[in-house]
């Protein structure tokens, strides 16, 4: 896997591209502003890159909106967002353009290695990874006309790990059910979201999507 890594904190920087390439990932790009990330992004895609929020020249939102900028130039480009908070700005258009590979966590998580690989490498497969964390404070700042509006408590439940990139074998370990049970709760969420049969993997990143750009 080839990965590209934005991050201005140099400490950190550098961390990343050492435990990635342990790993075995090919860093084929760090850079440390958002022009020079979009300028190697644009030079040659990677399958993944690592994006940090704040980014200079202005240190606001300029990592988010160049990881937008860069889905734009190579759709679906696989993102994982870094930041030491929940930023809004821009991260609905982020979360919500329809094609899944995204993720994102609180920096704080990074230290924990396997975990941080393994989100890594589910939004590089197209999956999605988000901080349990930046899911209560995207819940909490839910618009008012929230399409999940008809999803029962367990059904929020079990969505809120699927955006966690879980599978139904650790949601059923973690909400101590079947899993049958977990089976039935995400074909109901399917079909309260209106998501089609045709593809099982693909509605999981659909109905994760909807959730998060409520």
């Amino acid at each position: 896997m080839r990965v590209m890594i934005a991050e201005d904190n140099a400490l950190l920087r550098e961390g990343l591209v050492l435990l990635l390439s342990t790993a075995g990932i090919e860093v084929v790009a760090a850079v440390d502003n958002a022009d020079d990330f979009l300028a190697a992004v644009a030079a040659d895609r990677p399958d993944a890159v690592v994006v940090d929020v704040r980014l200079p020249p202005t240190f606001t939102d300029d990592g988010l909106r160049a990881a937008v900028s860069a889905r734009k130039l190579h759709p679906g480009l696989p993102v994982l967002v870094l930041s030491s908070w929940v930023e809004d700005s821009y991260a609905a258009e982020l979360l919500g353009d329809g094609m899944g590979g995204v993720g994102y966590l609180l920096k704080e998580r990074v230290g924990k290695v396997d975990r941080f690989l393994d989100s890594l490498r589910r939004v590089a497969a197209g999956g999605t990874a988000m901080d349990p964390e930046v899911i209560a404070q995207l819940l909490v700042r839910r618009k008012a006309d929230d399409p999940l509006a008809a999803l029962t408590a367990r059904e929020r439940e079990v969505l809120a790990l699927m955006a966690e990139g879980h599978n139904n074998t650790t949601i059923a370990q973690r909400l101590v059910v079947g899993e049958g049970a977990v089976h039935k709760h995400i074909r109901s969420i399917f079909a309260k979201l209106g998501l089609s049969a045709d593809d099982v993997g693909h509605r999981r990143v659909l109905a994760v999507l909807a959730y998060l750009n409520a």
